[in-house]
């Protein structure tokens, strides 16, 4: 904790912020606009506003949540059968705190345990695997959310269910890459972007090199950044000096903790057990290849090819988080925000997800 301290003092936060607007300031003079740059990660856009590194730099540098939340990313029709999944006697699901109180079309997972549905709060894919150890009468079911920071531990659950032998234990799979919907984003061209503000925890899995694609294939800057003020700060830095030099590179601006190729264990794991498929992601729509499922030798593990779901089309709503999440638009600009839809009664997943954009408006960017 001693050698994260410098990341997050007070003076030297301040510091590098006058840095970068003094940058930011060179590049209005230079094009007429503000730079843009898009976080694609739900602890950077957390971090960024809780440490109010994004108001500080608000009238320099325009900063965008992109589609870095696991929860806010899941599509409607996914959530639904997800909480239909522990609707049948004899089956315990297990999950990540965040989707507990993610609305469904009619109601939640919450809703449903508090109905008498065995649902439980686990914070490893792993602590499952105890359970179906001790219910072996039930059928335990993880629901595997996540992008490649939480992918290779979903990995390691089938891999350790199958030394265990464990029959009774399943993952509904519905997993995102980075990859993919960053490609996605840019050839969609809705927004127009200067640069991206890189993932810290998914690259150290993926490491440095996985975003090459982006300056060689689409010209376009990032920084790999960490998580303090300090440390935010310096990536911006970086990237307006890429912006300002036009330069396309990728930089690791955190590389204490992500190396060139990344964890090759994790890659291992992740490739011996899944393989890429089509998937679904909330306000986007489907985008190939940019998501996992169980290889056909571990279909025993498959949940959803254990158990057919079937859901309804989902409830429209007024929510805007489809169009939040790609960065059209920001949480005060959807009529919910801070009125029909609150942290104490959401109606989108972001406003629900500890990483969720709406959320880190609501705690600290809201203006009373």
């Amino acid at each position: 904790m001693d050698s994260m301290a410098p990341f997050s003092d007070p003076v030297l936060s301040k510091q590098s912020a006058e840095a970068v607007i003094h940058l930011a300031k060179q590049y209005i003079q230079l094009t007429g606009r503000k730079p843009v740059f898009m976080e694609v990660c739900g602890s950077h856009t957390m971090a960024l506003a809780k440490t109010g590194v994004k108001t500080r730099l608000k009238d320099y540098v325009r900063l965008i949540a992109g589609p870095g939340c696991p929860v806010c990313v899941t599509d409607q029709k996914t959530i639904d059968s997800m909480i239909s999944l522990s609707k049948e006697s004899g089956r315990i699901l297990c999950t990540f705190g965040d989707m507990m109180r993610v609305p469904g079309s009619k109601h939640s997972l919450l809703e449903a345990k508090t109905e008498g549905k065995d649902i439980r709060v686990v914070y490893s894919p792993l602590d499952s695997l105890q359970i179906a150890e001790e219910n072996p009468d039930k059928e335990v079911i993880f629901l595997g959310i996540g992008f490649e920071t939480t992918i290779p531990l979903l990995a390691a659950a089938i891999q350790e269910a199958e030394l265990r032998g464990l029959t009774n234990f399943s993952v509904w799979m519905t997993t995102k890459l980075v990859e993919p919907v960053l490609r996605a984003l840019l050839e969609a061209g809705e927004i127009h972007l200067d640069g991206f503000l890189l993932p810290g925890h998914v690259s150290v899995v993926l490491g440095k090199e996985s975003y090459s694609f982006l300056a060689e294939e689409y010209r376009m800057p990032g920084v790999i950044s960490g998580f303090e003020p300090v440390q935010l700060l310096s990536s911006i830095y970086k990237l307006l000096q890429l912006c300002l030099e036009n330069k396309s590179e990728i930089i690791n601006d955190y590389p204490y903790v992500v190396s060139e190729s990344g964890n090759a264990s994790a890659k291992s794991l992740m490739s011996k057990y899944l393989q890429p498929a089509n998937e679904v992601w909330r306000g986007i729509g489907a985008i190939p290849k940019s998501g996992l499922v169980l290889k056909e030798n571990y279909q025993t593990f498959d949940a959803k090819n254990k158990f057919k779901i079937h859901v309804d089309p989902p409830r429209k709503t007024k929510c805007r988080c489809g169009e939040v999440i790609r960065g059209l638009a920001v949480p005060e600009e959807c009529i919910l925000f801070n009125k029909a839809c609150t942290p104490a009664n959401p109606i989108g997943p972001c406003m629900v997800s500890a990483e969720g954009t709406c959320a880190a408006h609501y705690h600290y960017m809201r203006e009373e």
